[in-house]
């Protein structure tokens, strides 16, 4: 009976512990990069590019507004896409938000690991980006963070809170000023 409670007891901690590490990518936030007051402040040029993370690559382009009319086609897929930036996180420049060109809708830019930043005033620029599509449901605790703490903004809310979000994860971004 002993070595039953043991291995129970074992296992949930065990899975507790696994659970843990899944929710949170394996690290907490504070041990999550920061971001330095240069990521923070750092100009767009507004002739040249502002590169973060990794260089954008070779992965097949294409139109957000594309890719928002038919998210599951690209979902899971490495792509590259360029869009307006609408807003961006204002406490760490952690996401962005871009909307297609003359277009409607809008797509959440999250930076890949938490691992590279964005300057904190970057709305109004032209970005670049590449990583992968994601179609995922946020629960009502998720919505409401980032709608109160980060001023996201969802079109559709379910009426338990939650959203079916098409987001991007992005492994590098390009930024850069208008003309």
């Amino acid at each position: 009976m002993k070595k039953l409670f043991a291995v129970a007891l074992f296992s949930l901690l065990f899975s507790t512990a696994a659970f843990s590490q899944s929710k949170m990518g394996g690290m907490s936030m504070k041990d999550k990069p920061q971001p330095t007051e240069k990521d923070k402040t750092e100009a767009i040029p507004s002739k040249g590019v502002l590169k973060r993370g990794a260089p954008i690559g070779n992965s097949k382009k294409v139109s957000l507004a594309k890719l928002l009319n038919n998210p599951q086609k690209f979902a899971d897929r490495s792509v590259k896409t360029s869009g307006v930036i609408v807003r961006s996180c204002k406490a760490m420049g952690c996401w962005l938000e871009i909307t297609p060109k003359g277009g409607s809708g809008s797509v959440r830019v999250a930076t890949k690991d938490h691992a590279f930043f964005i300057p904190l005033n970057s709305a109004g620029a032209n970005a670049t980006v590449e990583g992968m599509l994601k179609v995922k449901n946020l629960s009502a605790a998720e919505v409401k963070h980032m709608m109160e703490d980060d001023g996201a903004k969802f079109d559709k809310v379910n009426a338990d809170g939650s959203v079916t979000e098409i987001s991007f994860e992005a492994t590098g971004v390009e930024l850069k000023r208008k003309n």
